[in-house]
């Protein structure tokens, strides 16, 4: 396996080249569907698989989330395809298993890595734990746990497992911290949506290049109409294919 640092330093490079610092929290599928030639799609999985993904040729590429998964392991997720499609020698595809704590071949564990320092670079967990909680290594509770993962909008298997790696926790913790998920982010007054899978209207989804190329593909007069309805349809967007009304704009 890479080392820790150099993980690090590859997910704090991939935040910079999309515009984004080392610090803040990320939108990382609004940063996925901005990537040129990357297509991103929700669909319900297997329980076992998180995603997927998959390099079609020298540029374009697909990434695929398991949308039965919860939102916050979903960009967990996200953030693991994207160590496969921009740091993995000759990477082809992959599909990628949702437990983290099993055996797993070592580009698998790079990328559980890569994706954890995505979402939370070493220093912005560092300086969160020291300054925003005013905690030392070894004196985390439930509800800095909790804290730490809204902030980085981590689930809590993605969060304990980070935290169990770089020390802030025992092991002997981890089972503890494992149980009453949401009632302990209730209790904070926290949003409960980290925790839940998208809801039934958003299982099935496909955002980013091929909507793009679809909407090209009309304007140059190469598709018929029927078949832009066809090729939207089959990506589940006939929102965009019908003109499908979500409901009235709101401008403010």
């Amino acid at each position: 396996m890479k080392d820790k640092s150099e993980l690090n330093s590859n997910a704090i490079l991939l935040r910079k080249k999309l515009g984004e610092d080392i610090f803040s929290p990320i939108d990382v599928f609004g940063l996925i569907k901005g990537i040129e030639d990357t297509t991103l799609v929700f669909y319900p999985m297997s329980e076992q698989i998180s995603g997927m993904c998959v390099r079609i040729d020298h540029k374009d590429s697909l990434i695929a989330i398991n949308s039965n998964s919860t939102y916050g392991r979903q960009r967990f997720t996200a953030s693991h395809e994207l160590y496969h499609l921009n740091f993995q020698p000759n990477f082809k595809n992959v599909v990628c298993s949702k437990d983290l704590e099993g055996p797993k071949e070592e580009e698998e564990k790079n990328a559980d890595a890569f994706a954890s320092y995505f979402l939370a670079p070493y220093e912005a967990l560092r300086i969160f734990i020291s300054e925003a909680l005013k905690k030392d290594k070894d004196s985390l509770s439930i509800n800095d746990i909790v804290r730490i993962e809204q902030h980085f909008g981590m689930s809590r298997q993605a969060t304990l497992y980070r935290l169990l790696n770089d020390r802030y926790i025992d092991p002997e913790k981890v089972d503890e911290y494992k149980t009453n998920v949401i009632q302990s982010a209730r209790k904070l007054g926290f949003d409960e949506k980290l925790y839940y899978p998208s809801p039934e209207n958003e299982q099935y989804m496909t955002m980013g290049a091929y909507i793009v190329m679809v909407e090209k593909l009309k304007e140059n007069e190469i598709i018929s109409d029927g078949k832009y309805k066809q090729l939207l349809t089959e990506a589940y967007r006939a929102d965009i294919a019908y003109n499908l009304k979500a409901g009235e704009p709101i401008y403010d």
